[in-house]
């Protein structure tokens, strides 16, 4: 392994790709976690697949996830995986970082850069010190039944986003200049509107580059510069999407430590994990609210349990974490003063969760201003909208908080996530 990266957590791979002929577009799917409640979706993905070889043989939809026959999906996928390997369908790139430029839906171009990350550096556990960090609380409940697709699996496929807070672009963004220099591995359009993906295999050269400039976001003056904490433990890494999915590979690893010898654990394929790498200040790159409507509750009950909450909470707004709520006939926003925590959501987040454990009601969590409103509106509910995350905030909550509450905010459309390209070894 390349010893630049060592310090970083985080190293080129030996990628595997489809070899010259595959059809790319059925090749490559959207994260297995997307349009899950909407089957009609993976049924036209189904159909432009067909026979063709394609990365929809090798993961299970999460709409899947709770099929009473899952097991055979499961036992299907690894059989898939194995005669990819078996059949020649992959080539391997040694030690190797792709560069990538995904054109999304909507016209902007998002860069990231594709490495595996060693595991024994990731900690989800809130208040972690480690180099990679989750963003969000993890849900353990959603970890063993993603174990049961990972665990026997002989290849892994990543929709692992991880964002670094780079913002004066010195680790990806300078590759944009050089492609020219670098071997073209995939040009081509994703299906069912996802836009387009080409991808680069880096130089030596540029991969050296690469680590020097990561390692230059971790130093102990950057982390004072950025986040006016220098004796902090560096956070380099912070999950932007799919924590659950890396919480599994973790968990399979750590199942694996335990019938392993310390000194044999470094060549553990598991330990290792691969990821797409972004800069939280690419501009193509977009951070969603989202809103909270709450079932089942009086409303005008539950405004003023939240003022009794926090003392000195106000109607209209005002300095402080200033929530605008929807309930039928009424429209309006209420203002904690001084809030104990950074994020209005995390502000929000701890009265709900005390609230129905008290006295019933149900929580969902909405995208857009419209149906929050729409649902919020309708007898025995309230609706709240809340502000949007500044990206410049994720990494300081993330420093001063331990972790963001859940489902504080969504980067970006369905058919913008990430598309299952590269896949490398695990056993």
């Amino acid at each position: 392994m390349n010893e630049k990266f060592k310090a970083l957590g985080f190293y080129p791979a030996d990628i595997l790709l489809p070899g010259e002929g595959t059809d790319m577009t059925k090749w490559a799917v959207v994260a297995c976690d997307q349009f899950t409640s909407q089957p009609e979706y993976w049924q036209a993905v189904e159909e432009t697949v067909g026979d063709a070889p394609s990365t929809l043989r090798m993961i299970l939809p999460e709409a899947r996830l709770n099929d009473p026959d899952v097991d055979s999906h499961i036992a299907s996928i690894n059989d898939s995986m194995q005669r990819y390997l078996d059949e020649g369908v992959f080539r391997e790139l040694p030690e190797s970082l792709v560069y990538i430029e995904r054109t999304q839906s909507d016209g902007r171009v998002r860069r990231g850069l594709i490495g595996m990350v060693d595991l024994e550096q990731y900690d989800f556990t809130p208040g972690s010190g480690a180099l990679i960090r989750a963003t969000e609380g993890t849900v353990l409940s959603r970890i063993p039944p993603r174990v049961r697709v990972r665990q026997d699996a002989p290849i892994e496929l990543p929709h692992v986003m991880l964002l670094i807070d780079d913002p004066a672009r010195t680790v990806i963004e300078p590759l944009a200049a050089e492609s020219a220099q670098m071997e073209k591995l995939y040009d081509f359009d994703l299906q069912q509107g996802g836009g387009h993906l080409t991808g680069w295999r880096l130089t030596a050269a540029q991969t050296d580059a690469a680590a020097d400039a990561l390692a230059g976001l971790c130093t102990p003056a950057e982390m004072e510069r950025k986040y006016g904490m220098k004796d902090a433990a560096p956070l380099l890494f912070a999950v932007g999407d799919g924590n659950h999915s890396l919480a599994t590979a973790k968990q399979c690893y750590e199942n694996l430590k335990k019938v392993t010898p310390e000194a044999e654990r470094a060549q553990l394929p598991a330990r290792y994990a691969l990821v797409e790498v972004v800069n939280n200040h690419d501009d193509a790159l977009t951070f969603e609210p989202i809103h909270r409507v709450v079932f089942g509750v009086e409303p005008e009950k539950l405004l003023a349990a939240f003022k009794t909450y926090y003392p000195g909470a106000h109607e209209g707004p005002g300095e402080g974490h200033t929530i605008a709520y929807t309930y039928e006939g009424h429209t309006g926003c209420v203002t904690v003063p001084q809030p104990k925590v950074q994020l209005a959501v995390g502000t929000l987040q701890a009265f709900l969760d005390d609230y129905v454990k008290k006295n019933g009601g149900e929580v969902d969590y909405i995208h857009g201003d419209e149906v929050t409103d729409e649902l919020g509106a309708k007898p025995g509910n309230i609706g709240f909208k809340l502000p949007a995350m500044g990206k410049e905030q994720l990494f300081k909550t993330v420093m001063a908080d331990g972790v963001l509450p859940r489902k504080t905010f969504s980067m970006g459309h369905a058919q913008d996530k990430r598309y299952y390209v590269e896949a490398r070894r695990i056993k």
